[in-house]
C-alpha cells in the first residue's frame, strides 16, 4: 500500500510533462492499477482459500514487483498506465486481511483491523510526506525503484516472519455459484458499496488535491509534505475517539454513518472553498480522520459477516469494490477534471459519499427493525 500511495501526491504533477498527457490519461493512469485488482482479487482470494495465504500473497508481490520494474523506465503515460496495471495485478488485499482474520479471535478483530488501518493511515501520511521529498531527489522513476525493492522485501516477511497460517484441506474454497450470494447478501453488499464509494473518493481527491496546493496555495510541490504531515497528526485526533466509541458504546451504526457524512461534507468544502489554505487545511483533516476510521471499520464488519470458510472468497469481492472505486475515482475524476475543473472532482467525490451514507443509513434502520421485531 505504501508503494501504491507513493504515486498520489506526484503523479498527477508528473503526468504533465509527459508527451501523452491529457486529464482523461492522467485519470486512468492514476486508476488502472484499480481495475487488475478488481478482477484478480476474487481467484486470489479463491486461491487463498484453498492453497493457502502466504503463497498467494508472495506471487502477486512478485506481479507488483514487475510492475514497479516496468514503471520506472516508461516514457509516456500509457506505459506508465500499463506498468500500474501490472502492479494492481498482484491482488493480495483479501489474503492479507484473511490471513489476519485467521490468526485473530472475533472478539479483538476489530481491533485488528484498526491496527491495518492505522498502518494504512501511517502508509498514506508517509507516502504523502516522502514523496515529493523522493521526487526532487530521484524522481518518479526512483519511486518505482523504491517499490521494486519493497516489493521484493515484502516477500521474504511475509515468508519468514509472519506466523505460520492454520492448515487447510485444499478444499475450501466455495464454489463459484456461490459468489453470487457472497456479492448480493445485503449486508454484505452494503460493505461493498461503502468499500467502492471510500476508495473512489481517495484517488479522486489526489487528482485535484496536488493541483489545488500549487495552483490556488502557491506550495510548491517541494513542500507539500508538511502540509500532509500536519493534517494527517490532527487527524488522528478525530480517529481514536471513532475507533474506541465504536467498541464501547452501542451507537456503532449510527458513528457509521455519521462518517460517512462526514467524508462527504470534507469533499463539499473543498468543492466550495478550495482556495483558501484554512478551509483546505480543515477538510483534508476531516476527510482523513474519517477515512483512517473506515478503513478500519468496513473489514472488521465484512470479517465478522462473512462465514469462516468462505472468508477468502468474501474478502476478494469486498477488494475487488475496493479497487473497482479506485479506477472509477480515477476515470471519472479525470473526466471530471477536464470539463468542469477542479470544483467538479471534488463535488463528484461529495456526491458519491451521500449516495453512500443513504445507503448506510437504511441498512442501520432495517438492521434496527429486524432486531426489534426478534
Amino acid at each position: 500500500m505504501f508503494g501504491l500511495f507513493l504515486m498520489l501526491p506526484v503523479l498527477a504533477l508528473y503526468a504533465r510533462g509527459m508527451p501523452d498527457y491529457s486529464p482523461e490519461l492522467l485519470g486512468l493512469a492514476m486508476g488502472a492499477y484499480g481495475l487488475t485488482q478488481a478482477l484478480l482479487q476474487i481467484p486470489f482470494g479463491r486461491w487463498s482459500d484453498r492453497i493457502g495465504r502466504k503463497p498467494v500473497i508472495a506471487g502477486g508481490l512478485a506481479l507488483f514487483a514487475a510492475g514497479s520494474l516496468l514503471g520506472a523506465f516508461a516514457q509516456s503515460l500509457a506505459v506508465l498506465a500499463v506498468a500500474r496495471s501490472l502492479q494492481g495485478a498482484g491482488a493480495v488485499s483479501a489474503a492479507v486481511t484473511a490471513l489476519l482474520a485467521d490468526l485473530t479471535r472475533p472478539d479483538v478483530r476489530t481491533r485488528a483491523m484498526a491496527f491495518i488501518g492505522i498502518s494504512i493511515g501511517l502508509s498514506f501520511v508517509l507516502s504523502l510526506v516522502l514523496a515529493p521529498v523522493l521526487d526532487a531527489t530521484v524522481g518518479v522513476p526512483g519511486i518505482f525503484l523504491a517499490m521494486l525493492l519493497m516489493a521484493l522485501a515484502g516477500i521474504a516477511l511475509i515468508m519468514f516472519a509472519v506466523p505460520p497460517e492454520p492448515p487447510r484441506s485444499g478444499r475450501d474454497a466455495p464454489p463459484l455459484s456461490r459468489l453470487r450470494e457472497l456479492t448480493l447478501r445485503p449486508a454484505l453488499f452494503r460493505l461493498h458499496l461503502g468499500m467502492f464509494a471510500m476508495h473512489f473518493m481517495i484517488t479522486a481527491t489526489f487528482l485535484a488535491v496536488p493541483a489545488v496546493l500549487v495552483e490556488d496555495l502557491g506550495l510548491a510541490p517541494g513542500g507539500h509534505w508538511k502540509v500532509y504531515l500536519g493534517v494527517f497528526v490532527a487527524s488522528i485526533a478525530g480517529t481514536i475517539p471513532l475507533v474506541l466509541a465504536t467498541e464501547r458504546t452501542r451507537w456503532a451504526s449510527t458513528l457509521l454513518v455519521a462518517a460517512v457524512l462526514a467524508a462527504a461534507a470534507s469533499q463539499a468544502m473543498l468543492g466550495l472553498s478550495h482556495g483558501h489554505f484554512w478551509v483546505v487545511m480543515a477538510a483534508l483533516t476531516l476527510y482523513f480522520a474519517v477515512f483512517n476510521y473506515l478503513e478500519a471499520r468496513l473489514p472488521a464488519l465484512l470479517t465478522l459477516a462473512a462465514p469462516g470458510a468462505e472468508r477468502g472468497a468474501a474478502l476478494g469481492i469486498f477488494a475487488t469494490a475496493q479497487f473497482l472505486g479506485a479506477f472509477a475515482g480515477g476515470v471519472v475524476g479525470g473526466v471530471l477534471l477536464g470539463r468542469f475543473g477542479l470544483p467538479g472532482v471534488f463535488w463528484g467525490a461529495a456526491a458519491v459519499a451521500a449516495a453512500w451514507a443513504v445507503v448506510a443509513a437504511l441498512g442501520s434502520a432495517g438492521a434496527a427493525k429486524v432486531a426489534e421485531h426478534a
